[in-house]
């Protein structure tokens, strides 16, 4: 008998339309690396989930290659967003990223904040 060492996968994910959409802002910011997915406690679940445009990379961000975009998330975050998928959908006029994040626990009604246990 042999012991398998398990190690667990850190992923990120995003839609094809995500990936689009990314591109697309990419192209018109030229100092912009790519896109960062963080976490900062909000709300009434607990935290937030944030996007900015990455002009300088940190020593602590791990970065996602997707389809040729950089998503880049603080080693920090790791444990709240694993296995997250990144989604970017247009309802009516408003278009926004949509987060499916496996390890939410609960998420508030008004879709702001979200829980990890």
């Amino acid at each position: 008998m042999t012991a398998e060492i398990f190690t667990p996968i850190v992923g990120v994910t995003m839609t094809p339309s995500a990936v689009k959409h990314v591109r697309k802002q990419l192209d018109k910011k030229s100092d912009a690396k790519g896109i960062r997915l963080a976490i900062r406690k909000s709300g009434c679940s607990g935290f937030k989930y944030e996007t900015q445009w990455v002009d300088e990379v940190s020593s602590d961000d791990r970065v996602f290659n997707i389809d040729g975009v950089d998503v880049f998330v603080k080693e920090e975050h790791l444990p709240l967003v694993n296995g997250i998928e990144i989604d970017f959908v247009t309802e009516g006029v408003n278009s926004m990223f949509q987060f499916r994040n496996p390890n939410a626990t609960a998420e508030c009604g008004c879709g702001e904040s979200f829980t990890v246990a």
